[in-house]
């Protein structure tokens, strides 16, 4: 009631509607019913002194029952709102609030509806807040903490990086202890994270880290070539975080963060003599981590990925992305190429032509302008 006539006040003012809704936090089409039924009776302000609240309402509202101003509209169900926004790539606010309005002509109007879903998205946990659509990323980082290994027979300590995926839509998270941040660790996390998953986001998100990006730019960072070969294994594209923008990887971020508070604190009493031994525990909490619950909604990682991402992510190829590096070299006078102490032959038009190599554990393929020239097994 108190809005109702701040309204009624601001309007003798000579207010527009728009600034009146913008004072009273309330939608344009509140204050236009306001303003209008005013009108019709007849009232002005200001109002009798000897008027209380319910006269004032019975006389602008007549046909409804006292104090029914303030529950006209229905509370729509903003979580259920939220979850099939991230559900349906194309699914618009605007159309929600029109099919709301059609089973609920009473209810909000559009922009009070839209401002009511954006306070209660500020209420939420920020790994909850961003909007991403169910299956479009997964978020990758290494924790800043490390997990000590020690070697049963010297007592050697190896300090073991903390690799971190995180989907966007359901936060759910997967970890695991290895030997070091270099490429081939990345690379096999990836892989270990795909399959934790069961599928595959459209996007995968990494920082700007050396085993991710050879040359970190704000528009066109370039990616590790094998790096680019694991996204198209898997279909997946790989856009890296851009530097100095950290909604970018806030995803990442909190989801490390979460990991440092919820695994790797657990552990720190405990000794570890291999990784399989630590990435077992890490396991074990993984599967708790996903199950707690929300603070400020209903559910838990794991059922809003069995809800939103686990449907929508892409199936995993039929074959495990086999590592392999990529090195570039000139093909001598004798058209051979020397790769790691062994010569292979190429055709012998390449003389002195630059050409990329591809190597895994079991070939070597020599590629020149994009074309497979040459392949010899190891």
């Amino acid at each position: 009631m108190r809005k109702l006539k701040e309204v009624l006040r601001l309007h003798s003012l000579g207010l527009s509607q728009h600034q009146i809704a913008r004072s009273c936090c309330i939608s344009q089409s509140t204050v236009h019913e306001y303003v209008s039924a005013a009108q019709a009776a007849g009232l002005k302000w200001p109002l009798p002194e000897n008027w209380d609240d319910r006269q004032v309402e019975q006389t602008l509202f007549p046909q409804r029952p006292a104090s029914a101003v303030w529950r006209k509209h229905p509370e729509p169900d903003w979580t259920q709102i939220h979850q099939e926004l991230q559900r349906h790539a194309d699914l618009t606010l605007q159309l929600v609030w029109q099919e709301g309005r059609e089973s609920h002509p009473e209810g909000y109007g559009y922009s009070r509806f839209c401002d009511l879903y954006r306070r209660w998205l500020r209420t939420l946990d920020l790994v909850l807040r961003q909007e991403h659509r169910a299956g479009e990323k997964m978020f990758v980082d290494y924790a800043g903490a490390t997990l000590p290994i020690y070697d049963p027979r010297s007592g050697e300590v190896q300090l073991a990086a903390i690799f971190v995926a995180v989907l966007g839509a359901s936060s759910y998270t997967f970890a695991e202890a290895t030997a070091g941040q270099d490429l081939r660790n990345w690379i096999g996390s990836h892989t270990r994270a795909f399959e934790y998953f069961g599928g595959v986001a459209a996007v995968v998100v990494p920082d700007n880290l050396k085993s991710a990006v050879t040359h970190p730019s704000y528009y066109e960072p370039d990616l590790n070539p094998t790096y680019r070969d694991l996204g198209e294994h898997y279909g997946a594209a790989i856009i890296p975080a851009r530097p100095y923008r950290a909604r970018d990887k806030a995803k990442a971020e909190v989801g490390v963060q979460v990991v440092q508070r919820w695994i790797v604190a657990a552990l720190r009493k405990r000794k570890f003599f291999s990784l399989e031994e630590a990435n077992q525990a890490i396991a074990e909490l993984l599967v708790r981590l996903n199950q707690r619950p929300f603070r400020k909604r209903e559910g838990n990682r794991a059922s809003l990925f069995a809800q939103l991402d686990r449907p929508a992510l892409k199936p995993l190829p039929a074959t495990r992305y086999q590592f392999g590096e990529w090195k570039t070299t000139r093909v001598n006078l004798d058209y051979h190429i020397e790769m790691e102490r062994h010569y292979y032959s190429v055709p012998y038009a390449l003389v002195h032509q630059q050409v990329d190599v591809h190597l895994t554990a079991e070939t070597l393929e020599v590629i020149h302008r994009g074309v497979r020239v040459a392949s010899h097994v190891r």
